[in-house]
Formats: C-alpha cells, sequence, structure tokens
C-alpha cells in the first residue's frame, strides 16, 4: 500500500512537471515571437534576461527553503554553461528569423541527435520499437517542411545550430545532475549565473548597448513589461527542464516537446497567421501518432522491467 500511494505521488509529481512545462513553454514561444516582432528588441539581450530574472527566481526559492544550494566547482559545469547560452540563444534567432511553425518544426529533430549522442557516446540501448517511432516523426516533420514555404537561409542555420547545441545541452544537463550529485534547482542555481556573465562578455559585440534597439534604448513601459514576463516565464520553463530531464530522461522530455510542438504550431496559425495547410495538419497527426507510439511503448517496457524485477529472488 505505502509502495502505491509512492508511487502515485511520484506520477502526481512527473504529470506536474510536465503540465507546468506545456504550458510556460508554449507562452515563452509567443511572447518572445511577440517581442520580435511588435518591440525588435534585442535578441542576446532578451535572453541575457532569461538568465537573470532565473537565478533570481532561484535565489528567492533558495530563501524560502525549497533547497538548499550546493557548492560546485565552476570548471565541472562551464561546458553546460556554455550550452546553455548557445542552447537559449540559437533557438531565440530561430524564433526570431522564421516562422513558429519552421521553428517548431526544426526543435522536433532534436530527438533523433539525441538518440544518437546517447548511443554513440554514453552506450544506451534503446529498443528497435522506440526507435521505429521516430519514423512517423520525421514523415510529420518532412511533410511539414515540404509544404511551409517560409524557409530563409539564415533561419535554417539558426535553427540547425540550435538542434545541435540543445541536444548536447538535454544530455549533459540529466548527465551532470547524476555526476555532480545535485537536483535540478542546486545545478541551475549556479549554472544561469555563470551563463549570464558568458553573455555579459559577448553582448557588446553583437549587439548596441544604447540608441535605437540597444538594451539602454528608447523602450516603451509595455516592451519593458512584456520582457520582465518574458523572464518570468523563462525561469519556470528553465526549472521544468531541468526537473523533468533529472526525473524522467532527455528523450521523454522531447517526445512531450512533440506534442508541444503540435500546439504551438496552431496557436502560430491563430496569433500571427502563420500558414496551416492541410498537408501540415496531416503531419501534426502523424507526429502525434510518433508520439503516442513512444508512450506506449514506454510505458510497456517499464512495466515489463518491473516484472523482471519482481520475479527475481
Amino acid at each position: 500500500m505505502a509502495q502505491q500511494l509512492f508511487g502515485f505521488s511520484a506520477n502526481r509529481r512527473i504529470v506536474t512537471g510536465l503540465l507546468v512545462n506545456l504550458f510556460s513553454s508554449i507562452c515563452i514561444v509567443f511572447i518572445n515571437k511577440w517581442i520580435y516582432v511588435h518591440y525588435g528588441f534585442p535578441n542576446m539581450t532578451l535572453t541575457l534576461v532569461h538568465f537573470v530574472v532565473t537565478w533570481l527566481g532561484l535565489y528567492i526559492c533558495q530563501k524560502m527553503d525549497i533547497f538548499c544550494p550546493k557548492s560546485l566547482p565552476v570548471r565541472r559545469i562551464m561546458w553546460l554553461a556554455l550550452s546553455f547560452c548557445g542552447f537559449v540563444a540559437f533557438t531565440n534567432l530561430s524564433l526570431q528569423n522564421n516562422s513558429i511553425g519552421t521553428y517548431q518544426l526544426a526543435k522536433v529533430m532534436t530527438t533523433p541527435v539525441i538518440i544518437l549522442i546517447q548511443t554513440t557516446y554514453y552506450k544506451k540501448t534503446f529498443s528497435t520499437k522506440i526507435k521505429l517511432t521516430l519514423v512517423p516523426i520525421t514523415l510529420g516533420v518532412i511533410l511539414n517542411s515540404y509544404y511551409d514555404v517560409r524557409f530563409n537561409l539564415l533561419g535554417t542555420v539558426f535553427a540547425t545550430l540550435g538542434v545541435l547545441v540543445t541536444s548536447l545541452y538535454q544530455v549533459w544537463v540529466g548527465a551532470k545532475q547524476h555526476e555532480l550529485q545535485v537536483n535540478s534547482m542546486q545545478l541551475l542555481y549556479y549554472q544561469a549565473p555563470l551563463s549570464s556573465a558568458i553573455l555579459l562578455g559577448i553582448i557588446p559585440l553583437f549587439e548596441p548597448l544604447a540608441g535605437d534597439g540597444g538594451i539602454f534604448g528608447p523602450w516603451s513601459l509595455p516592451a519593458l513589461v512584456a520582457v520582465l514576463f518574458s523572464g518570468v516565464v523563462a525561469f519556470l520553463v528553465n526549472l521544468s527542464i531541468y526537473w523533468i530531464i533529472g526525473n524522467t530522461s532527455a528523450v521523454t522530455y522531447n517526445m512531450f516537446g512533440h506534442f508541444k510542438f503540435c500546439i504551438t504550431l496552431i496557436g502560430g496559425y491563430l496569433l500571427f497567421h502563420d500558414p496551416l495547410s492541410l498537408n501540415q495538419a496531416l503531419g501534426i497527426l502523424c507526429t502525434l501518432a510518433g508520439i503516442l507510439s513512444y508512450t506506449h511503448f514506454k510505458l510497456l517496457e517499464q512495466e515489463e522491467g518491473k516484472s523482471r524485477l519482481a520475479q527475481k529472488p
């Protein structure tokens, strides 16, 4: 009975984490797109705001005794901090230079790259059934990309770099949490300010500091409110990413991300009037089929694993 209650409580926490990530991730896409389209706020500066607000949110959490900070050597998390900068900056640049559909489309390809990294470098194995779930997802991507005419070279480059860096980042998040024996908040608490310091040194090389388009430019109050709200939502996104990967896996997080892809694509069509043809709708259904297949086979494997453990003397 106690084990059942513990299992129910653990599942409820996972579901809650997934829902927080679902709503915050969808919200951040639309808020950032709105900021780029209507205010032209500089990309890397917006990323820096996200990092700073994330650290402030974690600082408040630790003052409220929600978690206890753990001292970590900077050299052990430097590559993670750098990949965090690339992960957020390149995905924001992809969003800025592509339609929401294309932006989400590129993110779908993170799952195959993660599986390749984990198979090649971490010797992690995946069943044939799990690998086959990538087929309908890939078909959905191809179907969407073929009928999305808004591709541009710069946006495609940013989207590709975003996929590569994001894949590395998500794999390293899970690996570092286990390697350093820290939870999501403890790791992010040290990594966010380190990433902020890195960006602070890079921003003056790529973006103006004053005048139109600069961080100290003449921004309106609605623009500043939107940027600050974007930072708060980014805190929820970053925290839920760490929590989900630490308590499930990078692949599970990305499969859940494909569900968000479908919702965000529809939202882009409704809010920003992005084109959504019948063939793109079929691609969405194809992607959803892959997600459902993955979930089904993953649950079966977990149940089989529990049965084998129960049968051992």
